[in-house]
């Protein structure tokens, strides 16, 4: 396994840790989508029911050696049962064809021409994986188009919300929280 093949725990994963321990409630059982090396989930389970998954056999690898349970899935594909948090550090950046290098860490990195295409295939499903008053919180970045995204979540039936933020190197790295807008699950 190379390091340069699972995305590194960043800024942006730094945010959305601190957004996940100031949203967890006892009791509250956590999906990590794409978790990477597996540093959000290792924290978060040292007090949670934590799942997570990556589409990356090296970041898979990367988090079982942290002791995470995890599983290899393309977003929600295969997950059973349902969850009280779902946390998603996606792939925000605006990629044209041209610029892809076809990679594992690609997956982690390219988010489509607008670098929403994962977004919005994670929002249309994530209400089939939540609890009735069920969240999830998603990193987004001002390349990807903040309002567009949130946005997005309005019209799936989401009520949206940034808890947290920071800038940098010239761009705008936000958490948005998402819950149905009458406190019941999505089905998609």
């Amino acid at each position: 396994m190379t390091a340069s093949q699972v995305y590194p725990f960043e800024e942006d994963s730094r945010l959305l840790l601190a957004a996940a321990r100031a949203e967890y409630r006892t009791g509250d059982r956590v999906l990590e989508i794409g978790c990477g090396g597996g540093h959000i989930s290792a924290d978060l389970c040292q007090t949670a029911d934590v799942l997570a998954t990556d589409i990356s056999p090296p970041a898979v690898r990367a988090s079982r050696a942290l002791g995470i349970e995890v599983v290899r899935a393309d977003l929600f594909a295969g997950i059973c049962g349902r969850f009280d948090l779902v946390l998603f550090n996606p792939p925000y950046l605006p990629t044209l064809p041209e610029e892809r290098c076809d990679d594992w860490l690609e997956y982690a990195l390219d988010g489509g021409p607008d670098g929403r295409s994962v977004i919005a295939r994670f929002i249309e499903a994530v209400g089939s994986v939540l609890v009735p008053g069920g969240r999830f919180l998603l990193l987004v970045s001002s390349l990807t188009g903040i309002r567009e995204v949130q946005k997005m979540m309005e019209q799936a039936g989401f009520t949206s919300g940034i808890v947290a933020g920071t800038r940098v190197e010239g761009e705008e790295l936000v958490v948005i929280r998402g819950m149905a807008k009458d406190g019941r699950e999505q089905s998609r």
